[in-house]
């Protein structure tokens, strides 16, 4: 197998951010949903209900070497935005059902946001201190961490399975009458790293990981949500692929698609890597 794909989110919910390379921490990969967007009740603004945040361009100088600020915002019809590291007192935030601490951001940070979504309740705010979360107990351990990813720090992701998955959409969309649709791009499912080489759903069976000299432990498969189901183009949702995965890959009530991983060593990944799984 190989690393073909590569790709951190530094605002959840924002446009993938693709890399030739990054580094890896126990936190995940570096910059990789760092911020977020909250409500005025401090809860998250995800896309799942406010599509447009797919088209919110978040860059650090990880992802952009020409970025001099912690994080520079872009959007289409709008201005830049270079913002800072924030300076303010932690408040409380609800990242689906945990409560967290994180810093708001500046308020001309807050003002732009509002005005790309159309929404004036909008806030971006800043995980400063990941470890202070603790994770999904039974599938970690203690001194495991992550900043705003939904559950773990790393997913990994398989273009087989995507092909496997892809099929069985034609073979629904034939049985039905329905128009075939254009294969589902591997994006779809939001991936920090995307592998190639092995069988279809191969990491169903993965206990451990190794991208390059990094290792990484499988913690459990990926649950996939309605935010798959939004095109990134148009904005738009389709019942695709969650109808597909709930006739082949139904587990306990919920659709799998894609593994959560936990890094074991600090270090380094690249497009391109050998990947080995046991």
């Amino acid at each position: 197998m190989r690393l073909v794909q590569l790709n951190v989110h530094p605002l959840k919910s924002g446009a993938i951010r693709p890399l030739d390379s990054a580094g890896v921490q126990r936190r995940g990969l570096e910059d990789d949903r760092s911020w977020m967007l909250v409500d005025a009740d401090g809860r998250l603004v995800s896309a799942r209900e406010v599509h447009a945040t797919l088209r919110i361009l978040a860059d650090t100088p990880t992802t952009d070497e020409t970025v001099t600020s912690a994080l520079r915002l872009r959007a289409p019809g709008h201005d830049d935005l270079a913002v800072e590291v924030p300076d303010a007192e932690p408040v409380a935030v609800r990242l689906h059902s945990l409560d967290l601490k994180a810093v708001p951001a500046s308020d001309d940070a807050h003002a732009w946001v509002r005005r790309v979504l159309g929404r004036d309740d909008v806030r971006l705010v800043w995980c400063h201190d990941p470890g202070s979360r603790t994770l999904q107990p039974g599938f970690s351990s203690p001194d495991d961490l992550t900043a705003f990813a939904d559950s773990f720090p790393v997913t990994i992701a398989s273009l087989a399975s995507l092909r496997q998955l892809n099929d069985w959409i034609v073979e629904r969309a034939l049985e039905t009458g329905e128009e075939v649709p254009e294969p589902l791009p591997i994006e779809r499912f939001r991936a920090n790293l995307v592998v190639d080489g092995d069988e279809p759903f191969a990491e169903d069976h993965w206990g451990e990981v190794r991208v390059g000299g990094v290792r990484f432990t499988v913690a459990k498969p990926t649950s996939r949500c309605v935010m798959t189901t939004i095109d990134r183009e148009s904005l738009t949702t389709a019942k695709e692929p969650i109808r597909t995965l709930a006739r082949h890959r139904l587990v306990d009530g919920k659709t799998m698609f894609a593994a959560h991983l936990l890094p074991l060593d600090d270090g380094r990944v690249a497009v391109g890597d050998e990947v080995s799984a046991s």
